[in-house]
């Protein structure tokens, strides 16, 4: 779990009903919408052929609306004659879904509508009704587990050090549309406060879990990942409950303060959009300190022997120069008192 600076993928799951996508090859910044589209209800079924007196294949030569395309209610979908007109209109707002070969049409209401944005500087790697996926370069720390939907704001520091909680009265409206970070915890409340002030995204080190519930109720899964997207992004950097940032993360993250992030909530994943001499030390993991030092422990052994036997040494030589001093002195020229 360290900071590195390459070239990352991270990929956006679409839902159903793709209307527009970025695609391959773009070049897209994070936050830009990538991915738009609609969630529908029951489609109604409208005769078409049959009302204007068509065979069913010579339908499609007459429709006035593309099949795919939003419409007003009232709207003429296809059209035959033209001193005595036929038409075929929509009844309700929604989405014209399908031309059936019996000549019948579908339109169905729009019930919400759905936007994905980028959470990369890069580009556009792989494109489809189901992914979006998009590979750039970021300074980037692998999380324990993210709650929320992705998020993408400048990065805020809101605690006194990596021991600190994300105090909930340092929350306020001047945070909107921000990724703020802290130490140890973030709690219920403030992840509450958070959301009343529109703050995109909260990094800490750990989350209490019931806290966690309280705020996202039954979307929280066994995977960590809740799909609310009313409620602010939270990312447990070390783990559950109250967990101390280490220096070596604790410290880039600080210096990064200001720059812009995102949160890929999927893959709980930090990327921030630093500069490369942003002065993030080249720390190992703490499993990699335990290894360098159990490799430079015969060394510095052997460096101490080398010590004590020179000391040894050096303090003999002096004890025999005070031993030749004292023979070699006569006593009998000493004038007498």
């Amino acid at each position: 779990m360290t900071w590195r600076r390459e070239t990352w993928s991270a990929d956006h799951a679409l839902p159903i009903g793709v209307t527009t996508r970025a695609q391959v090859g773009d070049l897209v910044r994070a936050g830009d919408i990538i991915a738009a589209g609609a969630t529908v209800g029951s489609a109604l079924r409208i005769s078409g052929a049959r009302r204007l007196g068509l065979a069913p294949r010579d339908l499609e030569q007459t429709l006035r609306v593309p099949v795919g395309s939003d419409v007003r209610a009232r709207t003429v979908l296809a059209r035959t004659g033209r001193r005595f007109a036929r038409t075929v209109t929509a009844p309700i707002d929604g989405r014209l879904l399908h031309l059936t070969v019996d000549g019948d049409l579908y339109v169905a209401p729009i019930v919400d509508r759905w936007t994905v944005r980028a959470t990369l500087d890069g580009a556009v790697s792989r494109s489809d009704d189901a992914t979006v996926t998009i590979e750039g370069e970021a300074w980037c720390v692998q999380g324990a587990a993210a709650y929320g939907p992705d998020a993408v704001g400048e990065l805020t520091m809101v605690a006194d050090g990596p021991a600190a909680d994300i105090a909930p009265s340092r929350i306020d409206v001047r945070l909107s549309g921000r990724i703020i970070f802290g130490g140890a915890r973030v709690s219920a409340e403030a992840i509450t406060r958070a959301h009343a002030c529109d703050v995109a995204g909260l990094v800490a080190g750990g989350a209490a879990p019931a806290g966690l519930r309280v705020v996202y109720g039954d979307t929280v899964t066994a995977s960590g990942l809740a799909t609310r997207e009313d409620r602010p992004t939270v990312l447990c950097l070390v783990g559950f409950g109250s967990a101390a940032l280490p220096d070596a993360l604790y410290a880039p993250l600080a210096a990064m303060s200001g720059a812009r992030a995102a949160i890929h909530a999927l893959s709980a994943r930090l990327f921030v959009f630093a500069s490369a001499d942003v002065g993030v030390p080249d720390s190992p993991s703490p499993g990699e300190t335990d290894e360098i030092d159990r490799e430079a422990a015969p060394s510095r052994a052997r460096d101490e022997e080398r010590a004590v036997a020179d000391l040894e040494t050096e303090l003999e030589a002096g004890t025999q120069g005070e031993e030749e001093l004292i023979q070699s002195a006569d006593i009998s020229s000493l004038p007498e008192r």
